[in-house]
C-alpha cells in the first residue's frame, strides 16, 4: 500500500468512527444550548414519493412520543443526478413501498403512479395546509387521497412552486436530494427504513422513549423453519459498493439457513458503468454505510477505494476463485479488506493478502490475475440486473422477484417463502 493511500483509509477510518459521530453531536448540542434553539426536526415531503406516502404515516405518532419542533417542507422531488433512471425508480418505488407498506401495517399506495394534474392538486393542498399552519392529519388525508385515487378538494390560490422551492433550498442547503427524509443536527434519516436511528437519538437526549421503529425484532428476523418454494438467490454486486458488502455474509447466512443456492453475480460499479454518483449521494452513502455497519456489527471505515484497476483485477480473479470452491470466501475477502481492513486492491501486496485470506493460493492466483476473460459474464450479469428493472446493489432475484437493498432481506427470505406478491413479475 502506498503512504497516500494509507493516510487516505486511515481518514476515512476517522470520518465514519463513532467516536468523531459523538463529537459531532456534542458540539452541536452545546452550540444549540448556547443559542436557546429548540431540538428542531426538519422533515422533507415528495408528494409524489410512495416512500414520503409511508413516512408522512409515522409523523403524528414521531411528533406526539418526542418534545421536539417539526418542521414540514415540501420539495419538488430528486434531481437528476441523484436518479440516473428515474422512470425505472419510480417503477420500482411503487412496488417495494407497497410491500414495505404490508411488512409494516402501513397504508400503501396505487400500484400506478397519480396523474401530473393530481399530483398537482395535492401539492397545492398540502401548500396550502402548510401556510395555514402545520396539521399532520390534515397533510395524511390528502396523501390518502392522492395514493388511492379519491377526491382532492380544491383549495384557494396559493403559490405552490414558491413553497416547493423554499424546501429545495433548504434540502440542498443542509446537503440532500431525497423527499422522505428527515434532518436534525447535521446527520440524515431516510424514511421508515432509518426512522428508528433519529428516535434512538433523540432518546439518548432525553426527549422520548426508545425507537417503536427499530428493526431489531423486524425485517431480518426471519422464520428458519418455514417451507421454502424456491430453492435459489440471484445476489447482484460489486466489490465498489458498501451496501454490498454489508449484505453479502448476511446474504451467505440466509442461504445457508434456508439451505438455498445463493448465485453471485457481480456487476461493475456505476461510475464504471456510466452512472454518476455526485458528492452529496456519496457523502450520505458512507455515512449511512457506516451507521448501518454499526447496527450489524460489521467491521467498516479504513477504506482503500477499489474503483478501476482494483476492481478489474479483483473480477479477473472471480473464476480461479469458482473453480477452487472459494468463491463466497473470495468475494468476502476482498469487500472486507477495502471496507474495513485498507487493504490496497490494485497493488500485488495488497490482492495476495486478500487471495490468501480467501484461502486460496497466490502463486497460481498472479499468474492468471489480470485476464479479461471475466468481461462477458460481468456484462451479462448487468443485462440481467437491467431487465429486472433495477440498476443498483446490492439487488436480488428470487424466481420472478426482483429486490434492491441490503435492508430487503426480509423480502428476500418472504419471496423464497412465496408468502409475498412479488415485486416483479
Amino acid at each position: 500500500m502506498s503512504f497516500r493511500s494509507m493516510i487516505k483509509s486511515r481518514i476515512a477510518e476517522y470520518i465514519t468512527s463513532e467516536t468523531r459521530l459523538c463529537r459531532k453531536r456534542e458540539a452541536f448540542e452545546k452550540q444549540r444550548k448556547r443559542q436557546s434553539r429548540p431540538h428542531e426536526v426538519h422533515y422533507f415531503h415528495h408528494v409524489s414519493d410512495p416512500y414520503s406516502h409511508l413516512t408522512l404515516q409515522k409523523l403524528t405518532g414521531f411528533q406526539h412520543s418526542y418534545k421536539i419542533k417539526l418542521a414540514i417542507h415540501l420539495i419538488s422531488g430528486p434531481p437528476a443526478w441523484a436518479t440516473p433512471d428515474r422512470a425505472g425508480l419510480d417503477a420500482y418505488a411503487l412496488k417495494d413501498a407497497n410491500q414495505l407498506a404490508v411488512h409494516l401495517g402501513l397504508s400503501g399506495v396505487s400500484q400506478k403512479a397519480p396523474s401530473a394534474e393530481r399530483i398537482a392538486q395535492a401539492e397545492a393542498a398540502m401548500a396550502a395546509c402548510l401556510n395555514a399552519g402545520m396539521d399532520i392529519g390534515k397533510l395524511q388525508d390528502i396523501s390518502n387521497a392522492l395514493w388511492s385515487n379519491n377526491e382532492i378538494a380544491p383549495v384557494s390560490e396559493v403559490n405552490v412552486e414558491a413553497v416547493k422551492a423554499q424546501g429545495d433550498a433548504l434540502l440542498e442547503k443542509f446537503g440532500h436530494y431525497l423527499g422522505a427524509t428527515f434532518y436534525y443536527g447535521g446527520e440524515w434519516y431516510w424514511g421508515v427504513d432509518r426512522l428508528h436511528y433519529l428516535e434512538d437519538r433523540l432518546q439518548q437526549l432525553g426527549l422520548g422513549p426508545a425507537p417503536s421503529s427499530d428493526r431489531r425484532n423486524g425485517p431480518d428476523q426471519g422464520v428458519s423453519d418455514a417451507r421454502i418454494s424456491c430453492n435459489e438467490i440471484d445476489l447482484f454486486l460489486s466489490f465498489r459498493s458498501p451496501y454490498s458488502y454489508l449484505a453479502f455474509n448476511r446474504t451467505c447466512e440466509l442461504s445457508d439457513r434456508l439451505g438455498v443456492k445463493l448465485n453471485i453475480r457481480p456487476v461493475l460499479p456505476m461510475v464504471m458503468r456510466g452512472l454518476p454518483v455526485p458528492p452529496a449521494k456519496r457523502k450520505y452513502i458512507l455515512m449511512d454505510a457506516a451507521r448501518e455497519a454499526r447496527y450489524h456489527g460489521i467491521p467498516f471505515g479504513r477504506i482503500c477505494d477499489p474503483l478501476g484497476r482494483p476492481i478489474e483485477r479483483g473480477y479477473s480473479l472471480l473464476k480461479y476463485a469458482e473453480e477452487e470452491d472459494r468463491l463466497r470466501e473470495y468475494c468476502s475477502a476482498f469487500m472486507t479488506s477495502v471496507w474495513s481492513k485498507g487493504v490496497d486492491a490494485g497493488s500485488d501486496n495488497g490482492l495476495a493478502k486478500i487471495v490468501e485470506a480467501a484461502g486460496l493460493d497466490w502463486s497460481k492466483a498472479r499468474t492468471i490475475v489480470d485476464n479479461d476473460d471475466w468481461r462477458v459474464q460481468i456484462e451479462k450479469n448487468r443485462e440481467d440486473l437491467t431487465a429486472l428493472g433495477l440498476w443498483g446493489v446490492p439487488s436480488y432475484r428470487v424466481g420472478t422477484t426482483a429486490i434492491w437493498g441490503q435492508d430487503r432481506l426480509w423480502a428476500v427470505e418472504a419471496a423464497l417463502q412465496h408468502t409475498t406478491t412479488p415485486i416483479v413479475s
